[in-house]
């Protein structure tokens, strides 16, 4: 378990009140992948010392991850960040991106061309919250982690 612990410690900054990291990204498509990547390894070790209380919270925590990611990607081209926070039964989801537009729901395409991101994630989501940035936004999404 020690080991573990260690593990934790070196994939997260640990204080006795929440289990956050952050991770910065050049605004590249495979950032996407890297970043459902970091997140899965950040939940698995904090899984280690604080189990999930549901088996979906984990893949709805990486969902959330993935779709803010891939928007980033999409529509606020250049460099973003990813910040996971575990606080008591809640993960916290901050991307921080270079565009101030608000992300909006819109139709969705069943084509493949998108609009169901926004929706899924507010499905999930327990609350989102967009605030701006000197330059960009944070998208803030709130999950269950009980």
């Amino acid at each position: 378990m020690d080991a573990e612990r260690k593990h934790l410690q070196a994939e997260a900054d640990l204080n006795a009140l929440a289990i956050e990291r952050t991770w910065n990204f050049a605004g590249e498509l495979s950032n996407v992948t890297q970043a459902r990547q970091r997140a899965a390894v950040f939940l698995h070790a904090l899984a280690l010392v604080k189990p999930p209380a549901s088996p979906e919270a984990y893949d709805d925590v990486l969902l959330v991850v993935t779709e803010l990611a891939s928007h980033a990607f999409t529509y606020a081209p250049g460099p973003f960040s990813l910040r996971l926070c575990a606080v008591a039964d809640t993960i916290e989801v901050a991307l921080t991106d270079t565009s101030p537009a608000t992300p909006e729901p819109r139709p969705s395409d069943l084509a493949g061309r998108g609009g169901i991101g926004w929706h899924l994630i507010n499905a999930i989501a327990e609350q989102t919250i967009t605030l701006p940035e000197d330059v960009g936004k944070t998208v803030h999404a709130f999950l269950p982690w009980r």
